[in-house]
């Protein structure tokens, strides 16, 4: 098990992190300005909080169309937005600046007391909406040990959603890449917001990696949680607990203006607890 990891959440299994994702942010056209971003961020905070999460993740989700690493605006944007949550809970919190901007998330987490980062491609080479990617291990662990964040927890996708994979791995062998390379925990996706893991390909990451952390990073609700946490030791969830219904033409399944919906998020974490995992 990943000190890190236990030592973050207090806990090595059955852990939950609950996503905020930021509107459009500084720069781009539906930009809702600060005041509505600041509002929507904080009631999913509160919708999760009551729930009983165990963590936050903050994200820049609806950036679309999204770049490798963010401009200055975003890295504006995201330092005020978190800034705010930080102020407003004790849980630990984490940041993924899509689509890959390790630099940031590291700056943001040693700069407003954040855990965690989420760094999408970290071993593998994908191609996705915004070009290929290349992962780059090394880059990532120096990156951390120059700002002195040696403390903040790098959780690492392998075969990346919402990504064509170029690298010739297989998910078990990138899963190891991934252990030696530095990660302190291995999240594992669908292939699309909304789609969980096949449980097979998760079982054959568990058995490679022995108890290192495994986080699902797409695709969780309440009635698969169950499943999943038979191999898992975590989730990062959003969508699943919006309000509302899924819209058409929407990458994200579901917009930044649905919220978190505080009694869904009440009712995973309840069939979390009532379920034998």
């Amino acid at each position: 098990m990943s000190y890190k990891f236990s030592t973050i959440f207090h806990k090595s299994q059955n852990v939950t992190i609950g996503a905020v994702h930021f509107p459009p942010l500084l720069g781009y056209k539906d930009f809702p300005g600060y005041k509505l971003a600041r509002t929507n961020a904080l009631k999913d905070l509160s919708a999760f909080q009551a729930g009983g999460f165990d963590a936050i993740i903050l994200e820049n989700n609806y950036d679309i169309p999204h770049t490798e690493f963010v401009d200055p605006s975003i890295i504006t944007s995201m330092t005020y937005l978190i800034e705010k949550i930080r102020a407003q809970t004790k849980l630990p919190l984490g940041a993924s600046v899509l689509w890959n901007d390790y630099k940031t998330a590291l700056s943001l987490a040693k700069t407003l007391n954040l855990q965690f980062i989420r760094v999408p491609v970290f071993v593998d080479n994908v191609k996705t909406a915004c070009g290929i990617i290349e992962g780059d291990a090394k880059k990532v662990i120096a990156y951390r040990k120059l700002i002195g964040a040696e403390h903040v927890a790098i959780f690492t996708d392998i075969h990346v959603k919402h990504a064509e994979l170029l690298s010739k791995k297989t998910i078990t062998q990138s899963a190891k890449a991934a252990i030696k390379s530095g990660s302190d925990g291995l999240i594992i996706t669908g292939k699309w917001t909304g789609q969980a893991p096949d449980l097979n390909e998760l079982a054959r990451v568990r058995k490679s990696v022995g108890d290192f952390p495994i986080i699902i990073g797409s695709g969780t609700d309440a009635q698969n949680v169950s499943a999943l946490f038979q191999f898992a030791n975590g989730t990062i969830v959003s969508t699943a607990l919006k309000k509302g219904t899924a819209k058409k033409q929407e990458v994200n399944v579901k917009g930044y203006d649905q919220r978190i919906d505080k009694v869904k998020a009440k009712k995973f974490i309840q069939s979390i607890k009532t379920k034998r995992v």
